[in-house]
């Protein structure tokens, strides 16, 4: 099929016929002008031109189809003009959910700054969740996308955001705490905090390091429901758990300490949306800001390198 930038050129030099003026209109090259119209000619198995050293003249064949090209130019710049209405014009209410301090951090901040430049007329309204209502809240449509840390259930899609250890945080009064570094094999037997049952696995099991590289399970400790709750147990010596590195500075609490733990996988943020409600306008946009602030970050791929500090220096000053 022909582009129609070939189109282009076939039209304006149907209308001077005359290499010269055509490619001057055209602001190329005279020879990059005959070279592309050979090759249209090529792609349509049709001779629309006829030349000689002082005339270019249509083909019988050449005035059919310019009638049609002129047809799918003025299609396209319909379309073209359609779509930029109708992005200007989005609107509407955008409900954003957050799990911790998600919605501090440097990507989300700048993610929202982009959707708000591109759609100034969408209503952003940001929501704190907790461990125990997260997916549910995808899941009931009480939101129409999140902010959160990956691993996912089935029928959610996500955007990875930026990549960042993972820390132990442990009770003062745990030995270890006064450690620089630690192992997972030196928390083998000390109980992690749960979350409620009706939490999916997936993502606690990840967060519980449970089974640990050796293959034995998890031994589990009290219920918590939120960010504080979770905090609060491990302050009273109820058990540990693993949190993302920027908890160290988000969520410093007395009786807490927070532990480098050498051979623990690193941790992603993530934009999550619900996998039937990706051609949903409102949710189509603020995947594409997402999307859009992934590859000024990271021009080759997503983020999902060292840590997170390349992301929050970006995120800053871009503000």
């Amino acid at each position: 099929m022909p582009s129609l930038h070939q189109l282009r050129l076939f039209v304006a030099l149907a209308e001077e016929l005359h290499f010269s003026r055509a490619a001057a209109r055209l602001f190329i090259t005279q020879s990059a002008l005959s070279q592309q119209i050979r090759d249209l000619e090529r792609r349509l198995g049709l001779r629309l031109f006829d030349r000689s050293s002082r005339v270019v003249t249509l083909t019988p064949q050449g005035h059919v189809l310019l009638a049609d090209a002129r047809r799918v130019l003025r299609a396209a710049e319909r379309l073209s003009r359609s779509a930029a209405t109708q992005a200007r014009r989005l609107s509407g209410r955008l409900v954003v959910g957050s799990i911790g301090a998600e919605a501090a951090m440097p990507y989300t901040l700048a993610v929202l700054r982009l959707l708000h430049e591109r759609h100034p007329r969408i209503q952003i309204d940001v929501r704190s969740l907790n461990f125990a209502d997260h997916f549910d809240a995808l899941f009931r449509q009480d939101i129409d996308v999140a902010f959160l840390r990956p691993p996912v259930p089935a029928g959610i899609d996500v955007q990875h955001l930026a990549t960042e250890p993972r820390l132990a945080c442990l009770p003062a009064s745990d030995p270890l705490a006064a450690r620089e570094r630690i192992t997972l094999a030196q928390l083998a037997r000390r109980p992690v905090i749960d979350v409620p049952s009706h939490v999916p696995r997936i993502w606690w099991d990840f967060w519980a390091v449970d089974p640990r590289p050796d293959g034995t399970p998890v031994r589990y400790g009290p219920v918590a429901s939120d960010m504080e709750g979770l905090l609060h147990l491990v302050a009273q010596g109820k058990g540990m758990c693993f949190l993302p590195a920027a908890a160290r500075d988000l969520f410093p609490r007395p009786g807490v300490r927070y532990v480098d733990v050498t051979d623990l996988p690193p941790s992603t943020a993530a934009l999550a949306w619900l996998r039937t409600n990706r051609a949903e306008p409102l949710v189509q946009a603020v995947v594409g800001a997402a999307t859009c602030f992934v590859s000024a970050q990271e021009p080759a791929g997503g983020p999902t390198g060292k840590d997170l500090a390349h992301v929050r220096s970006q995120s800053v000053n871009t503000s």
